[in-house]
């Protein structure tokens, strides 16, 4: 299973809606809430940064962004192989030489 942080505020509607859809695929994940230590938002800055909204996601260290981001992986059936711990990219197929 992937390693899943969120960074988020008590009174955000996109932190809620982010975490539900985390709920919803039964995904543990780990929530820092910058609103009640300052020295976290500056660590999310670090993280990711250009980083000034909330919720901001990262899975297994990469950031992936933020709500709409998390919904977007979902829309195009990629979420679920970062949440196991795969990657849902695809390599080419590798042939070698034609025999003669």
């Amino acid at each position: 299973m992937a390693k899943i942080e969120i960074y988020s505020k008590k009174i955000c509607p996109y932190c809620v809606k982010a975490k539900n859809l985390l709920d919803l695929k039964g995904a543990d994940y780990t929530e820092y809430m910058i609103d009640s230590d300052p020295g976290l938002a500056a660590e999310m800055q670090k993280r990711n940064p250009g980083a000034r909204t909330v919720p901001q996601i990262f899975i297994d260290g990469k950031a992936i962004g933020g709500c709409d981001d998390l919904y977007k992986l979902e829309e195009k059936g990629e979420l679920d192989a970062l949440l196991s711990g795969g990657s849902k990219q695809k390599t080419p197929d590798r042939k070698g030489p034609a025999a003669s």
